[in-house]
């Protein structure tokens, strides 16, 4: 028998109980595959914006050692993180993200902001609950890629 004929056979109520039943199952199963839409195991936003942070500092201390410079001893303002593209990686052995997109960013006393695309790779910890910035330091094997890792405070 189809569904259509069978709601008519039942009497009015029925109709509006059975309604509202199939309503909440609809809605219970639409919350459940949007909550799966952010995936489990992807940097939390803070994170990525401090790895950004990181990133920047680490560029800035390299330009002004090589440049015999003094070093930049406050943090740049980094805002609008537009994540384009997540990619599960491994980060030697490890549990990974490269992360793409791009971000604006400021230094400090610079009235100039900066629209920038960014690369940046991010080691997931041992239990899950923290992040380090990776970046790719060569291969001391000739195979496999070298990482240097940065740790992230917790968000």
């Amino acid at each position: 028998m189809e569904f259509p004929m069978l709601l008519a056979m039942l009497p009015e109520q029925c109709q509006r109980c059975w309604r509202a039943v199939l309503s909440c199952c609809v809605v219970l199963v639409l919350i459940l595959n949007l909550s799966a839409c952010s995936a489990e195991g992807d940097p939390p936003r803070q994170q990525l914006l401090q790895a950004l942070t990181l990133q920047i500092q680490l560029t800035q201390s390299a330009v002004s050692r090589s440049l015999q410079l003094p070093e930049i001893s406050s943090n740049p303002s980094v805002s609008r993180v537009r994540v384009e593209q997540l990619d599960h990686v491994s980060v030697g052995e490890n549990r990974g993200v490269k992360v793409t997109g791009r971000f604006d960013w400021q230094l400090p006393g610079d009235r100039m902001q900066v629209d920038s695309p960014f690369q940046i790779y991010l080691e997931r910890g041992e239990h899950g609950e923290s992040w380090r910035l990776a970046r790719p330091s060569g291969s001391s094997d000739g195979l496999s890629q070298d990482w240097l890792t940065y740790p992230l405070p917790l968000g």
